[in-house]
């Protein structure tokens, strides 16, 4: 949304400074808003936020240079801003990455319309892109792009609504109790949707699932009192309510090369609907996009037709051919229940050789070696032919596989784990490559994709 800078400080509660170059600096207007000096482009009003690693005090002059209408600063810092910082507006707060949530909340509000907010430990993004899909049949809507759910990023996606959007559908993550409270007293949701509670970051819940359970209810607990939850009833830590379980509800599941084949109940009727999505758990989050569809009076064989034209995501369940073998790129992400169900769809797929490329999977605690092992111990026994683990608790799951009779190995990172592909995949094979974003498996299918095959490869 467009706003003035006089706009832009009253909603950050900020003070608005300008050089006497610049005048009647309150009128001049933000064309989108950034907390990036790499990519900000003109017009667009810079954050200067704190991150772990960067200030962004420290590139105010460049994002000047670039082109910004003006910066947000903190107080604390203006007297050490250069004088090429010093050319443009400054909105002075006492903290930019709060003047960035308040901004943003103050543009909801101003809005007024639905927000339909995603949590859950799994199948995020790709259930927003089915919410999307499915009201995209009757009406405007403003998804979040990527997977931008933290502090920074809702704000930024909020404050990319603008009067003809009907609903937005946004993102909330968390690694840490409360965190998805904060979220919600930005965006303030009117509906919710909680897709499963499983492990992922379980290294910062000392009750393990139950406190992460917790923290996922934050959302239901942040809606309004007409609000509706959307909860995911094959998830016992999920489903927590007293009505009927669940409509509209997965009848049966069934994978092959052609996709995902669910056949659903939705009130007294009963359908079938073929996705183009890798795993059985996108069968549920599908159907929470129906869910919703139908919940906002969108007719459900069209929510259902957007639903079927859904593909995936980058390095989200991507079916690549390398070499005459098939690549089953879900290298983004990961955690024990997600790839417990890839490792299922590995299985189901005819090939040559069924190989599992693992990552480590990052912020399981004190439970990581045992979470690591079920997963090698489940390639085994889903007949997986060979167990790659990649780096650091990964040789867990290796040694699992290994017990269970599964030829398998275990390499130290990305770069090696490509460098093995491309001297061992042949043609024919079916390779899974999964592991958490710290591990960047990517680089192995890149590594892969640069290697020429062998005569014994071809």
């Amino acid at each position: 949304m467009k706003l003035t800078l006089a706009e832009a400080a009253l909603g950050t509660g900020a003070v608005l400074e300008a050089p006497e170059s610049v005048s009647q600096a309150g009128a001049l207007v933000a064309q989108g808003y950034s907390i990036d000096s790499r990519t900000i482009v003109p017009g667009e009003l810079f954050f200067a936020v704190r991150g772990e690693r960067f200030d962004g005090h420290d590139f105010v002059a460049a994002a000047a240079e670039r082109g910004a209408v003006a910066a947000v600063v903190s107080r604390a810092r203006v007297a050490t801003l250069s004088d090429a910082a010093l050319s443009v507006p400054l909105l002075i707060a006492d903290d930019p990455l709060l003047a960035l949530q308040s901004l943003a909340a103050h543009v909801r509000r101003q809005w007024g319309k639905k927000v339909i907010a995603v949590t859950g430990s799994a199948g995020k993004t790709t259930t927003k892109d089915a919410i999307a899909a499915a009201l995209g049949v009757r009406f405007h809507v403003l998804k979040s792009q990527g997977n931008l759910n933290n502090g920074y990023g809702l704000p930024l996606q909020l404050l990319r609504l603008e009067a003809e959007h009907d609903f937005a559908v946004v993102e909330m993550g968390m690694n840490h109790t409360g965190e998805i409270a904060a979220l919600a007293r930005v965006a303030t949701p009117d509906w919710g949707v909680v897709t499963n509670v499983g492990t992922a970051h379980m290294e910062n819940f000392p009750d393990g699932q139950a406190g992460i359970a917790r923290s996922k209810f934050e959302l239901v607990a942040s809606l309004p009192a007409g609000g509706v939850a959307f909860l995911n009833c094959d998830d016992l830590y999920v489903y927590f309510g007293l009505g009927p379980c669940a409509d509209p509800q997965i009848l049966f599941v069934a994978e092959d090369e052609n996709g995902l084949h669910v056949r659903y109940r939705s009130g007294d009727r009963e359908a079938d609907l073929t996705l183009h999505l890798l795993g059985g758990h996108n069968a549920h989050n599908a159907i929470a996009g129906l869910a919703v569809a139908r919940e906002a009076g969108v007719d459900e064989d069209a929510a259902a037709a957007a639903l079927a034209s859904l593909t995936a995501g980058d390095k989200r369940g991507e079916v690549l051919r390398i070499h005459g073998a098939t690549i089953l790129n879900d290298s983004y992400n990961s955690n024990p229940e997600a790839l417990r169900s890839m490792i299922r769809t590995l299985a189901g797929r005819p090939a040559h050789r069924r190989i599992l490329v693992a990552g480590e999977m990052l912020e399981l605690g004190e439970q990581a070696p045992k979470l690591h092992a079920e997963c090698g111990k489940a390639a085994a026994e889903a007949g997986v032919d060979i167990v790659v683990g990649v780096r650091g608790n990964a040789q867990h799951l290796a040694a699992a596989a290994c017990w269970g009779g599964v030829a398998s190995l275990f390499l130290p990172g990305a770069e090696t784990a490509g460098e093995w592909m491309g001297q061992n995949v042949r043609e024919g094979d079916v390779v899974l490559v999964k592991g958490s974003r710290g591990v960047r498996l990517e680089r192995a299918i890149e590594v892969l994709k640069e290697h020429v095959p062998s005569a014994e490869a071809r």
